[in-house]
């Protein structure tokens, strides 16, 4: 499944007792500017196909119906093996997915996009699989001071720096619109108990949750801390007024990633 990240803002919490994020502040343009166009799109280490998917924007406070942009030519490439896959749009959706192949770790994927007389492109390097040990749960206090249960997911992380973790939850097989994200920086080589402090959907005994961990490139984790700049809260937003940083070419906005996937689900008890 692709993240949902054009249109949403994302929320980064600090999951380690001593992290500290250090980023510029983005400049928000919230004008009526003309629309731009929207990628969206994924290759993992899980069976495909994959998809991209390609919208417009609407100018700020205009809603959420982003129209799909047809008719474009799709492709992406496994640089490291030379194979292309041209992808095929199968409805007016704006969804355009792969033929069969499966993405592989250490290897770099590019995308190329023609639509409109416009070429867009990203590339995204997969990297070595992590893989989700357990997943565990913890009762706590909310902002509010409620009683809250939160997932916790667990994990070693690999010895040397740079690894980059995105993480999304699922509640009775709906997506929590909040997703996380998380670097090594400063727990380079340790076991890892992440909390993912949900404050959008609570959890209850006998939900099943789902939580999926990404590793992901550093191209995307700065997608993403970028979102959080922007938005400073988890909500589902447009994308309309937010600029984030993107690893797509001639302004496009979105994101293209090469990722590793890997799941646990379980009952809350």
């Amino acid at each position: 499944m692709p993240m949902r990240v054009a249109r949403i803002f994302f929320a980064i919490l600090p999951f380690l007792s001593g992290f500290v994020a250090c980023k510029k502040v983005v400049q928000v343009d919230l004008n009526n500017a003309a629309p731009q166009i929207v990628i969206e799109g994924e290759v993992t280490d899980m069976p495909g196909p994959y998809q991209v998917k390609i919208s417009k924007t609407v100018p700020f406070g205009s809603g959420n119906n982003f129209p799909p942009v047809n008719g474009a030519i799709v492709r992406i490439t496994d640089s490291t093996t030379g194979f292309t896959s041209a992808l095929l749009e199968n409805d007016s959706s704006g969804i355009y997915r792969t033929n069969a192949f499966v993405g592989q770790h250490g290897h770099t994927y590019l995308l190329s996009v023609n639509s409109e007389g416009m070429s867009y492109a990203a590339s995204s390097a997969m990297p070595a699989a992590v893989r989700l040990d357990s997943v565990n749960f913890v009762r706590n206090l909310d902002l509010n001071n409620k009683p809250a249960i939160n997932a916790v997911a667990n994990f070693q992380d690999p010895p040397g720096p740079g690894n980059k973790y995105q993480f999304t939850e699922f509640v009775n097989g709906v997506q929590v619109p909040q997703i996380f994200v998380f670097e090594d920086r400063l727990s380079d080589g340790r076991y890892i108990r992440n909390t993912l402090y949900n404050d959008t959907v609570r959890l209850h005994q006998n939900d099943t949750v789902l939580v999926r961990m990404n590793c992901i490139d550093r191209n995307i984790y700065d997608y993403f801390f970028t979102l959080l700049q922007i938005s400073g809260n988890g909500n589902f937003q447009s994308a309309s007024p937010a600029n984030p940083n993107s690893n797509l070419s001639n302004g496009a906005l979105g994101y293209f990633s090469a990722h590793t996937v890997s799941q646990k689900s379980l009952v809350v008890y």
